[in-house]
């Protein structure tokens, strides 16, 4: 079973930057994809970036590439999520998610983020 722990969440000024980990423990080998989402108040869940762990392989969404980088540290089952030139728009609740080959999938308990000035 994989478990996963995030932190890194908390208050900055448009423009800003902030990094978000998401430590993955348990059975990880299964694991082949993770990614990041978010959630605003009153808004749908959006996926924000994807890193598929094998090849390294990501994707963004429109609204935060340029902005944001993902990427893993394989030796410490560690996602992180680099935000940079964060703007109001981007606070939200993010939760890291964990994608299993059997089709299992784990989230994080998620951690906020509030841009403002």
């Amino acid at each position: 079973q994989v478990q996963l722990l995030e932190s890194g969440g908390g208050s900055v000024q448009p423009g800003g930057l902030r990094r978000l980990s998401c430590a993955a423990s348990g059975y990880t080998t299964n694991i082949y994809r993770m990614a990041c989402f978010r959630q605003a108040p009153g808004k749908e869940r959006d996926a924000v970036t994807t890193i598929y762990t094998g090849t390294g392989f990501t994707t963004y969404a429109d609204s935060v590439q340029g902005r944001f980088t993902i990427s893993q540290d394989n030796a410490k089952n560690t996602l992180y999520l680099q935000m940079n030139s964060l703007k109001p728009e981007d606070t939200a609740m993010y939760s890291c998610a964990a994608f299993e080959r059997n089709g299992l999938t784990t989230w994080g308990q998620g951690t906020q983020v509030a841009v403002s000035s």
